[in-house]
């Protein structure tokens, strides 16, 4: 699935849904932030290579790990990685020669500039790592300045990640 980098998110109408693995509860709200798309990538379709700054993938890579959101119940394969019909690989091991698996099914958020989210598929860990993509400044300097503690919901202390705005109107389904 390609999605121009930097433009409006629209891979699902519905609100956000963050997931809780521990408790296996789910939230889910309509933002109130637009949410850009990043690293939505495709064999067929050009982008940008290059080294990212110092600590932009190791803060990427926290933000991939610890978010749960918007599962979906297929997966989506790397378009840049072939595995042989007969391989016995399993889709959560990385491939000989990388370091990230090469299987996705959610995706994250970031928060930009006021009154922005950007939204990636979870393979952007993979993409970045793997591949040398290297999403647009803006969604650089997010990663960069984002820290999660500093943006746990003050309504919602126990989930784990989600960056949840605190004045949404938030359903938790269980």
């Amino acid at each position: 699935m390609f999605y121009e980098d930097l433009s409006r998110y629209e891979y699902t109408s519905r609100g956000d849904t963050f997931s809780d693995p521990d408790s296996l509860r789910f939230m889910c709200f309509q933002p109130p932030y637009e949410r850009l798309n990043v690293g939505w990538l495709s064999g067929d379709e050009p982008w940008t290579s290059g080294p990212a700054p110092v600590g932009f993938t190791d803060n990427l890579l926290a933000i991939v790990e610890a978010q749960v959101i918007n599962l979906m119940r297929g997966s989506h394969l790397c378009d840049f990685c072939t595995i042989p019909v007969d391989d016995p690989h399993q889709w959560y091991t990385p491939l000989p020669g990388h370091h990230r698996a090469s299987w996705g099914n959610g995706e994250i958020r970031v928060p930009g500039v006021s009154g922005t989210a950007f939204a990636a598929p979870t393979l952007i860990g993979h993409y970045v790592v793997d591949h040398g993509y290297l999403p647009p400044r803006a969604f650089v300097d997010a990663v960069l300045a984002f820290d999660p503690d500093a943006h746990r919901p003050a309504r919602h202390p126990w989930i784990p990640f989600p960056w949840v705005p605190d004045d949404v109107e938030a359903e938790w389904i269980e």
